[in-house]
């Protein structure tokens, strides 16, 4: 079982502070989105964290069958998101993890579901590349979930990790059917059009 964990806790500091879980889509809020596209790319269960507007986030968007989990130190940076994430998923029969984030709808389910078939075993460490660099989905297998949770501090996210490991990586290209976006200031917001 391979698990999705979609890390939608951030407060869009520089969208003005509007949490980007809620920012429009399609006609409804982005982390629906980034949900449909882990489950569409066969990961399951799904697992979301929240941080910024958690619980408007829960009243606005329909997040039905995912466990929603709050990571109150959001402020700090994805790190810690990371963290909540990956210690909601321990004691589940996940075998490994496959970290989205939400501001990137250009990524969609055929390459999640790359980088989740190159999962090998709980050892498994695997990152979607765009033009051979890395970038978003990866996957963690089981085994490196205690590791990742001990490094993962401010924005770096799993980075410590990765670069610690980096003859480990496997890097699955991606650049032919996904765009690695971020939605990170306002002249991005044209891209949700």
């Amino acid at each position: 079982m391979i698990a999705g964990l979609l890390l939608a806790a951030g407060g869009g500091r520089r969208l003005g502070g509007r949490p980007k879980a809620l920012l429009p889509y399609r006609g409804r809020p982005l982390v629906e989105n980034a949900v449909r596209v882990l489950r569409e790319a066969g990961c399951g269960p799904v697992h979301v964290v929240l941080g910024a507007s958690a619980a408007e986030v829960r009243e606005r968007a329909d997040l039905t069958g995912c466990v929603v989990v709050d990571n109150p130190e959001w402020a700090e940076g994805m790190g810690s998101s990371l963290r909540v994430g990956l210690a909601s998923l321990a004691g589940t029969e996940a075998r490994a993890a496959l970290v989205s984030l939400v501001d990137q709808p250009g990524i969609g389910p055929a390459a999640v579901a790359r980088v989740r078939e190159a999962y090998r075993s709980p050892a498994s460490l695997v990152a979607a590349a765009y033009d051979g660099e890395r970038g978003h989905p990866v996957l963690f297998g089981s085994d490196r979930w205690a590791d990742i949770a001990a490094t993962a501090t401010g924005d770096k996210g799993a980075r410590v990790h990765l670069t610690r490991h980096a003859g480990e990586l496997v890097l699955v290209e991606c650049a032919d059917i996904a765009e690695a976006y971020d939605i990170d200031t306002p002249p991005d917001l044209a891209r949700l059009l």
